[in-house]
């Protein structure tokens, strides 16, 4: 069957549903579940050292003879490693964040890598056109982990870069079923990337206290913090109210960064603090339930999507 799906296309995928890079739950037994359902898995090198990079991704095409990618932050001090290691090791596919596109798009395009940037704004997203990525992940207010200071929801980021860009747009933020990837479509992305609901999965490193905090968290519970550092969505604990008080107190960027100190992330995510780690996840974990396997989410979710867009063309068939 003819693949007709740009993003399909591009990365040589069966379902345009991409897995996103969170730091410490995005390893390789994720990034390959993801891909052997047909999915694009991604590995999450912002938290890793290059070694440990280079093992996840010996680690990956092992486990999978499918397309994976790997996403790199930008912003990291050792990004010339990381950027290398992914260039011996022949990755195919690169989706790059927090940090200029222009420095590295054509270094990794000259190597035959497929570059995509993560933007939140109109801006960016024309910037990383003119570096040259071959598509871009446009992520609205609610997604998990780094954001934008803009606070642009995705129903309205999609629609404003869709019009101001022509490559293809990967929509992101708050996106865990089939029904709001039948939204995003309507609203002109080509596929979605899915981070929350995979930070949940079997197979997502994050830490089991970590994922029971996620499914059994409401409404609310999570709130954008440090928008003087790099903007982030956080699940309220103990940690996430000290970093509130200080910005209520009107912190600095040097006493944030004292704040947040080293590992925080690591500790909460990874460790399972859940009072003093960083707890990074998307609005969507309102909606999240269970824990199960990578692959079963995705087939709920194409599924999902496959019977909204059945409801919808019933509904136009009706009003004809």
């Amino acid at each position: 069957m003819e693949i007709r799906n740009t993003i399909c296309k591009l990365f040589n995928i069966k379902y345009p549903i991409i897995q996103a890079g969170m730091v410490w739950c995005s390893g390789w037994k994720l990034a390959s579940a993801v891909s052997n359902a047909g999915g694009l898995g991604i590995i999450g090198a912002g938290s890793m050292y290059p070694e440990v990079l280079q093992m996840h991704i010996r680690k990956c095409r092992v486990a999978t003879e499918k397309p994976f990618g790997v996403n790199i932050p930008l912003l990291y001090p050792n990004i010339q490693e990381i950027i290398d290691v992914v260039i011996e090791e022949d990755v195919k596919i690169v989706f790059s964040s927090a940090g200029n596109p222009a420095t590295w798009t054509g270094i990794l395009k000259e190597t035959g890598i497929t570059v995509v940037h993560v933007i939140a704004n109109t801006k960016f997203a024309l910037k990383a056109q003119e570096a040259g990525v071959d598509a871009i992940v446009a992520e609205g207010f609610e997604a998990g982990g780094h954001n934008g200071r803009e606070e642009t929801t995705t129903m309205c980021l999609i629609p404003i870069v869709k019009a101001a860009v022509n490559i293809p747009i990967i929509a992101a933020g708050g996106i865990a079923s089939g029904k709001s990837m039948l939204a995003a479509f309507a609203l002109g992305a080509d596929a979605v990337q899915i981070g929350s609901a995979f930070a949940v999965a079997e197979e997502s490193s994050a830490h089991p206290a970590f994922k029971n905090k996620i499914i059994s968290s409401a409404e609310g519970d999570t709130k954008l913090a440090m928008k003087k550092l790099v903007p982030v969505r956080l699940l309220k604990n103990e940690f996430a109210d000290a970093v509130a008080q200080a910005e209520a107190e009107g912190a600095d960027r040097t006493q944030l960064i004292a704040l947040l100190g080293k590992a925080r992330a690591k500790l909460g995510m990874f460790e399972g603090d859940l009072e003093n780690g960083e707890l990074e996840i998307g609005q969507v974990s309102a909606m999240l339930q269970e824990i199960k396997p990578a692959k079963q989410i995705l087939e709920e979710i194409w599924q999902d999507y496959r019977t909204g867009l059945k409801r919808f063309r019933d509904l136009h068939d009706e009003t004809k």
